[in-house]
């Protein structure tokens, strides 16, 4: 069985709670926003406790039943007192729901309001995955001094470059979650809008329907964040401006601790984020594990590190905080790593060049003097991907030797290693390019190839053009650019061999270029099939940059054989 077949979980221990095991319940706190909207909120507060410090969460998944754990809950017995407020236009808070663009305003009124209150005392926190660790930093730079900590998991303070990923649309991952959204707001839609969303957004997306259609066709009607997301497709308007609270990162003063996941669909932006906090001369902790965004394995580390955060700087107790503040799993070793910083300090940018076939090579001898590797792009038929992060569902990494078989999908492979190769960073591919087209798409993966010839991705990314990223080179039409991989921490075990895909889809992860440069929000169906080159010469180098550590980790751990 292969590594990513039983990936673990670090240990899930909790400290016990000495006794501290209930809580009253205070229901339905109202809080009034300025226009007259009022959202409500739950109060959770620890018996036998003075004083308690408070942990803010504001979702738009509901306040009760399962998503009460989600929300925070284990952190009351102890000694925390949770508020936990439903966002605007969700589980009885008045308002419409206008995803991503009422969290600043409401959430700074309710901190306002948290701060009025005869039960609070002075200091607070906030917490949440995803959408919950969004609403977070919409807040955290204008919180004022009684923010004393931030635990946010598999988010980011943006989603702007998730919905369009290298410049493409994020089709299934946008349209699910809208779906999710719009659904769950109707009766027992909290229990099955969870289950069936990604279905009828992948059956919708696979119709070859425009894609200003695909919302009625998944959901029965049109919904509004879709709309706004394809209307707004390299718009430099206000829609974002109100939206991305990336710019401010570096000016939020309290600590900040983040968890994310190799295979999450926020990963680089949440590493953005992580790199902000240390250009400012913060000192954030960082935590990445073999997971995808709904994979259940990351709830209990994340509250297990969370609690340890909030003790130490709601509570005065640093016990519970490790000495090196990154933590990372590295897949293929099965062992998690503990360094000073991200990038891990002394990695070295090695160049693997693209060499012509067949069958094509990869390595790190120089560029060869051949002909430019050719394949053909038809978004009346685009080229699939088979796994890849996405935001509902297993991202878990799949063979992809069907994939590898198509005539649009070029593939470098190596030779098989003959020692383990160390690969945690962020990944990057140089290419030297040329298409018949203006607008295309290049997209690039890396796999790892078993020894059966098992073929699994390790990260991917890609690149719309026209795109700011590209260079001319010369003439004739060549140009290069450079494309952004998914961050990874992975070892190519002795005996297997690095491949990379060069493609121009992934579909339906993201939405087939038609080739013509219409908007997204456009009805139009023409599609243009793109006839494309991949320069690997003396002249045009192309390479993927792979990350290789130089520098041993301060920690080493073996991963527990448990599959939690």
């Amino acid at each position: 069985m292969a590594p990513w077949d039983r990936l673990p979980a670090p240990s899930l221990r909790l400290p016990h709670p000495r006794g501290l095991l209930r809580y009253t319940v205070e229901r339905d706190l109202p809080v009034t926003m300025p226009d007259g909207v009022t959202l409500l909120a739950d109060r959770y507060v620890p018996t036998g406790v003075e004083r308690p410090p408070t942990i803010l969460v504001r979702t738009p998944y509901g306040r009760r039943g399962p998503a009460a754990l989600a929300n925070g809950l284990p952190f009351v017995p102890f000694g925390f007192q949770l508020v936990v407020q439903s966002a605007r236009g969700t589980s009885g808070s008045g308002g419409e729901f206008d995803p991503l663009g009422s969290e600043r305003d409401d959430g700074l009124v309710t901190v306002e309001w948290l701060k009025r209150q005869p039960w609070f005392h002075g200091s607070f926190a906030t917490y949440g995955a995803s959408y919950l660790g969004y609403s977070a930093w919409s807040i955290a730079a204008e919180a004022g001094p009684a923010l004393k900590a931030m635990s946010l998991q598999i988010t980011a303070s943006s989603f702007r470059d998730a919905a369009y990923v290298g410049g493409s649309f994020a089709l299934e991952s946008t349209l699910s979650w809208t779906d999710l959204t719009h659904r769950q707001q109707q009766r027992l839609g909290m229990l099955t809008a969870p289950l069936t969303a990604r279905r009828r957004a992948l059956r919708a997306a696979r119709s070859g329907r425009p894609l200003a259609e695909l919302d009625v066709l998944a959901g029965g009607e049109p919904m509004r964040f879709y709309q706004d997301l394809l209307a707004n497709h390299g718009a430099s308007g206000r829609y974002w401006d109100r939206r991305d609270f990336s710019g401010t990162v570096g000016q939020v003063a309290a600590p900040v601790t983040l968890l994310g996941g190799w295979y999450d669909v926020f990963l680089p932006w949440q590493l953005k984020d992580y790199l902000a906090l240390r250009a400012a001369g913060h000192a954030p902790y960082l935590t990445i594990g073999p997971w995808w965004h709904t994979d259940a394995r990351h709830g209990l580390p994340g509250i297990r590190e969370s609690l340890a955060w909030f003790r130490a700087h709601l509570q005065g107790d640093p016990s519970g905080l490790r000495a090196d503040p990154v933590r990372l799993y590295v897949t293929g070793a099965r062992e998690w790593r503990h360094y000073r910083d991200w990038p891990p300090p002394g990695t070295r940018q090695a160049r693997w060049h693209l060499h012509a076939g067949p069958p094509h090579g990869l390595g790190e001898d120089g560029p060869q003097d051949h002909p430019p590797s050719t394949y053909t792009f038809d978004p009346a038929d685009p080229t699939p991907a088979l796994g890849g992060p996405t935001l509902l569902g297993s991202s878990r990494p799949v063979d992809n030797r069907p994939l590898e078989r198509r005539p649009d999908v070029l593939v470098f492979t190596s030779p098989a290693l003959t020692a383990d190769l160390d690969v945690i960073g962020p990944v990057g591919a140089d290419l030297f390019v040329r298409s018949d087209r203006e607008h295309t798409d290049f997209v690039v993966r890396l796999c790892d190839v078993a020894p059966d010839g098992t073929s699994r991705n390790v990260c991917e990314g890609g690149l719309r053009l026209p795109a700011a990223a590209e260079k001319p080179v010369g003439t004739h039409g060549v140009r290069r650019i450079a494309v952004d991989l998914w961050p990874t921490g992975h070892r190519f075990p002795r005996g297997h061999r690095v491949r990379v895909h060069i493609t121009s889809g992934a579909h339906p992860k993201v939405a087939a270029n038609p080739g013509t440069g219409a908007p997204l929000a456009t009805t139009a169906t023409r599609m243009l099939k793109a006839h494309q080159e991949l320069f690997h010469d003396p002249d045009h180098p192309s390479a993927i940059i792979l990350p290789i550590p130089t520098h041993s980790p301060e920690v080493t751990a073996p991963a527990p054989t448990d599959n939690t």
